[in-house]
Parts: structure tokens; C-alpha cells; sequence
């Protein structure tokens, strides 16, 4: 490459990572702190290979157990917006973490033991107890200019940090396992010794929840309980409820596609699904930025309709892809489609949620949100045994294509409810 050339991709990177620039200084600390603590992910990548050839479970066994996981993060999550709002998002990150990142110090003593599938469930409960706050605090940081970006920042942070982790717990859990827990308990430490040292207490005052009331804006503070303040919301309510959909497609690329790549090439199917996991990460990795950039002025609910698009078209075509660069397509496309919702839901969310109400809300909505994630798999299994694999693409595609296009709806009518709103207020304050 010559001197010309070199000089002008250096141009075109830092033009395109510019959409990164002036966020708040905490922000960036963050940012590292996602990357070293998803890193340090060792534990959940090879639990069930863990708990079926360490611990000898059965594999209804091991299903058990990570359902039981699932379980204990909704607790965790109540209780960690209730206190983040109520005590701070910092003091509960750091305390919480603490915990989480200690409970894995004897698992690594005792490899073999019994007793280490319920540390690692304490250990969840905690990390679920820090999600509602790890995000409230996002959102305390960032206003509705800037938060995409934040946002968008954060999710390739976690990517590009779980990539590398990744492969080191590959090494790890064949040549030492007691690592995979002290590793993934040292990254949780250092990622909270960055956020105790860097970032300060990010939650509102009272004052600037007071300030907010008789605003008008999304973010506007609510007097009430978590459920009036939800019902003060319906907009969100109803995004929410629509996102679910989306959940339950995108999770067909564990369940479904595995047993779709296997039905078309046979023995090959098991090495051909790796090969699309590893697109999906190298697109994630290097397509989240040019993407951010190319959308950032979007409404984030439009972009979020067109991910909809996105996965309609991509999952759809699973169906009809009997070679292996038709998938590759497939893939490509509704890999787009994660990128773009995963930069633009957090976005609409955190612009639709009461300052006063932060942390509550990053608490329940996940939960509303992850309802189709929850049931895709039994349902889409019980479909395939009534019907048949190839039934499953287009009913996806169907589904996806329709939540995009309520998505699209509920942000007309938004639209129009907020022009609404500021001729009332204009007319008023004449």
C-alpha cells in the first residue's frame, strides 16, 4: 500500500469512527470495562459442555440447569432496579460485582464438585441484580442526541471483548478449567475497578427529576409506582410488545438453523453452522460502526422497523437456500438486522423512560421483551414435529415482516400524537 493510500484509510477510519466522539469521559471508561468483563466471559460459552462432561450430567440434566439460570436473572433484575434507583447505580455495580466476581474463586478449587452449578446460580443472581443498573447508568450519562452512539459503542465493545474471551476459553476449558472461573472472576474485578475509579454516581437528583416534571418530554418524571409509570408509557409498552416477536426469530439461529444445516449437507451441517456463527461475529465486529454511522439520524423506531425487514428477508430465506452461499446470504442479511436493532432499541427505550423510573424500567421491560426469546425454542419445536423444518422460514419471515411493519405504524402514530401534544402546549402558552 502506498504512503497515499495508507494516509487516506487512516482518514476514512477516523472519519468513521467519529461518530464515537465527544461523549461524556465516563462513557469511555465504560466502554473499556465492557470489553475487559466480556473478555473475561469464560464460564457461560462452555457451560453445558461443563456441566455434561465434568460434572457428569445428563443432558436433561444440563437443560434444567441453564433454564434455572434463566430464571434467577428475573429476581435479580426486580430487585436490582429497585435498589439502583433508590441507592445509586455505582454503589450497586460495584457491590454486586464484587460478590458475583467471588462466588467464582472456589468453583476454580473445586472443578469437579457438586456443589459449583450453585455458585455460578448466586453468582447470576448478582450479575442480574448490576443489569438494570449497568444501564440506567448508560442512560444517566447519555441524552437523546448521543445515546445511539453510547449505546452502539457499548454493544461493539461487548462483541469485540467476547470474541477474544472466547477463544481463550476455548484454550482454557481443555488444558485448565479451574481458569475458566479465576479468569472470568479477575475480569469482572478489573471491569469494576475501572468503573469505581473513573465513572462517578450517575444517578438524577432530585432536583433534576423535579425539573423534568410538566417538560413534556419522553423522559419526563413520573409520581408513582413502577406499574402507573409503565401505563403512563403506552407507547413503550407497545414497542416492547412488538420487539418480543423479534426475539422469538432471532432465536431460531441456535435452535432451528443448527437442525436446518444438518438436514441439508449431513455430516458437514455441525462445521457449516460454525462457519455462520463466525460470520455473524466478524459482521457484528466490523459492520457496527459504518451501520451506526450511515443511521444515525434515523428515528431509532424506523431503524428498528427496517432490522424487522432485515430479519423477514433473511431468516425467510433459510428455507429455500439449498447451498451453502445462499446461508452465507441468508446470514449476512439478518446479521444486519441484529446490528441494526441492537444499536436502536436500547435508543428508543432509554428516550421513552422517566428519569425518576431508570433503573425499574431496565428491569421489567427486558423481561416483557424476552418473552418471545423464551418461548421461539418449544414452540418452533413442537412445529417441526407436527409439520415439518422447512414450515418454520417462512412463518418466520412472516412474523418478522409484520411486527416491522406495526413497529412502523406505532411510529407514525407517535408522530402524530407529539405534534398533537406541542400544538395543545403551543396554543396554551399563548
Amino acid at each position: 500500500m502506498s504512503e497515499g493510500q495508507d494516509t487516506k484509510h487512516s482518514y476514512t477510519l477516523k472519519r468513521l469512527f467519529k461518530v464515537y466522539g465527544g461523549l461524556p469521559r465516563p462513557l469511555y471508561a465504560l466502554f473499556g470495562a465492557t470489553i475487559v468483563n466480556s473478555m473475561g466471559i469464560f464460564v457461560f460459552p462452555f457451560l453445558t459442555l461443563y456441566l455434561t462432561s465434568r460434572l457428569n450430567m445428563s443432558q436433561s440434566e444440563a437443560g434444567k440447569f441453564m433454564f434455572l439460570i434463566s430464571l434467577v436473572y428475573i429476581p435479580g433484575n426486580f430487585i436490582g432496579g429497585k435498589l439502583a434507583d433508590k441507592f445509586g447505580r455505582k454503589k450497586l455495580m460495584v457491590i454486586t460485582q464484587i460478590i458475583s466476581a467471588a462466588l467464582y474463586i472456589p468453583c476454580g478449587f473445586q472443578v469437579f464438585s457438586r456443589y459449583v452449578p450453585w455458585l455460578i446460580l448466586a453468582s447470576v443472581l448478582f450479575d442480574g441484580i448490576t443489569d438494570p443498573a449497568r444501564t440506567a447508568m448508560m442512560t444517566d450519562l447519555t441524552n437523546p442526541e448521543n445515546r445511539r452512539a453510547a449505546f452502539s459503542m457499548t454493544y461493539l465493545g461487548h462483541n469485540v471483548g467476547f470474541a477474544i474471551g472466547s477463544l481463550i476459553a476455548g484454550f482454557l476449558f481443555e488444558n485448565a478449567s479451574s481458569w475458566l472461573f479465576w479468569g472470568n472472576a479477575i475480569a469482572i474485578f478489573a471491569a469494576t475497578a475501572i468503573v469505581a475509579l473513573t465513572v462517578p454516581e450517575t444517578k438524577p437528583t432530585q432536583e433534576q427529576i423535579d425539573a423534568t416534571i410538566g417538560s413534556g418530554s419522553t423522559e419526563e418524571a413520573h409520581d408513582g409506582n413502577i406499574f402507573s409509570a409503565l401505563l403512563s408509557r403506552p407507547f413503550l409498552i407497545l414497542f416492547t410488545m412488538i420487539t418480543t416477536w423479534y426475539g422469538f426469530v432471532y432465536a431460531q439461529h441456535r435452535f432451528a438453523l443448527p437442525l436446518q444445516t444438518k438436514a441439508t449437507f449431513g455430516l458437514s451441517g455441525a462445521a457449516i453452522f460454525g462457519s455462520l456463527m463466525t460470520l455473524n461475529a466478524t459482521q457484528v465486529i466490523f459492520l457496527s460502526t459504518p451501520i451506526m454511522a450511515l443511521t444515525k439520524k434515523w428515528k431509532p423506531i424506523n431503524a428498528v422497523a427496517l432490522s424487522g425487514i432485515l430479519f423477514a428477508a433473511g431468516f425467510a430465506m433459510i428455507g429455500v437456500a439449498g447451498n451453502i452461499w445462499l446461508l452465507y446470504v441468508s446470514t449476512f442479511i439478518w446479521t444486519l438486522g441484529e446490528i441494526v436493532n441492537a444499536t436502536n432499541e436500547g435508543t428508543y427505550v432509554a428516550n421513552h423512560t422517566p428519569i425518576s423510573h431508570r433503573g425499574r424500567f431496565q428491569a421489567i421491560l427486558p423481561l416483557i421483551g424476552g418473552i418471545g426469546w423464551t418461548i421461539s425454542p418449544p414452540v418452533i419445536g413442537s412445529l417441526i414435529e407436527k409439520r415439518s423444518l422447512t414450515a418454520v422460514w417462512p412463518l418466520l419471515g412472516i412474523i418478522a415482516f409484520t411486527a416491522s411493519v406495526l413497529l412502523w405504524l406505532l411510529g407514525k402514530i407517535e408522530d402524530t400524537q407529539r405534534a398533537k401534544k406541542a400544538r395543545q402546549l403551543e396554543i396554551l402558552n399563548k
